[in-house]
């Protein structure tokens, strides 16, 4: 059976490529997400992209008894969400926190995060590339704990 990775993505994010490309690139999600399939044939990896706080909360809970591994970007949601925070703790399926731009580079209210001391780790600054060093994190999680 396919590890199924979780892609959730917060608001904004459906603007990539076209929103401060000085800081977020000039390429979309979409044209991304195919890069990274490719990458990862061996990987379902499943993609959910809202504007809406309940709606990632939701999406966070009923991924949880689905993926292996979901990889949040809850944009500007991480600073100020207690509620998208209490999700991740809740459910039992490991989350990787991943933003584009370094937030330790950014305003000082982006270096809060709500999800961070519930997630298996952060992930910040890299680009788009972030989320394929988190793909890869739970590739080799799954498959050693399925050997070991």
């Amino acid at each position: 059976m396919k590890p199924v990775i979780s892609i959730i993505n917060g608001p904004n994010l459906n603007l990539l490529g076209k929103r401060n490309t000085g800081i977020y690139g000039d390429s979309g999600f979409d044209t991304f997400l195919v890069e990274l399939r490719e990458k990862f044939p061996q990987t379902e990896i499943r993609y959910f992209q809202s504007n809406n706080e309940g709606e990632l909360i939701d999406r966070i809970q009923s991924e949880d008894s689905i993926a292996t591994g979901i990889i949040l970007n809850a944009g500007a949601y991480t600073h100020t969400s207690i509620g998208i925070g209490d999700a991740v703790e809740a459910i039992r399926t490991p989350v990787v926190e991943v933003h584009i731009s370094n937030i330790w580079n950014r305003e000082g209210f982006r270096q809060k995060s709500y999800i961070a001391p519930f997630a298996a780790g952060h992930i910040t600054g890299f680009g788009l590339k972030g989320y394929e060093l988190a793909v890869a994190y739970f590739l080799d999680k799954h498959f050693q704990d399925k050997y070991v």
